[in-house]
């Protein structure tokens, strides 16, 4: 499944931003940095600036009339024993389960308020990106991700995306790949 990103805008016109909007959100200092991290990787993946936020899996998917599994959610966990940022990146489609979580790194966890994603992760909640973060974070890939050929990650703003094959994701991240729902 390959989704709008590689067939263009979704029939009805384009849903991408242009012009000031799009240069002001470029701008941003979450966007350039992810940006950043992905150009000085070599890779080939490039932010996607649309007229709509998206605020869920299921607006991003929209927006892009891909599958909503293709959507790969950034979810902000806080280590209970080394207070360090766990970040599971996970399909649009599934939950993830907190057990498996802590199963896989070896380390309670708990919810991430907004102050703790801000201050350690760079990004606003709605926005974060599962790389270019301000503190290194421990990161845990889904594996049911690995079965498309691009997937769609944000890339530090509401209105930005990127299409990505999710080996490169995971190789970008260093991201342990495993079950997470």
């Amino acid at each position: 499944m390959s989704g709008a990103a590689e067939h263009g805008a979704p029939a009805g016109g384009s849903v991408f931003a242009s012009g000031v909007k799009e240069q002001t959100i470029r701008a941003n200092p979450s966007v350039a940095r992810v940006a950043a991290v992905l150009s000085g990787a070599g890779s080939t993946a490039r932010i996607m600036v649309t007229d709509e936020a998206a605020h869920s899996a299921a607006e991003a998917a929209r927006v892009l009339a891909c599958d909503v599994a293709q959507i790969a959610k950034s979810i902000i966990f806080r280590s209970k024993d080394s207070d360090r940022v766990v970040l599971v990146v996970t399909s649009g489609a599934n939950r993830v389960n907190e057990k498996r979580v802590v199963e896989e790194i070896g380390e309670k966890i708990g919810k991430a308020d907004a102050d703790f994603v801000k201050q350690r992760t760079g990004f606003s909640i709605g926005g974060v990106a599962p790389l270019g973060h301000l503190t290194e974070p421990i990161t845990l890939l889904d594996a049911d991700l690995m079965k498309f050929d691009l997937v769609f990650p944000a890339a530090g703003h509401p209105n930005t995306m990127f299409r990505i094959a999710p080996d490169e994701l995971a190789r970008l991240t260093g991201a342990k790949i495993c079950p997470v729902n």
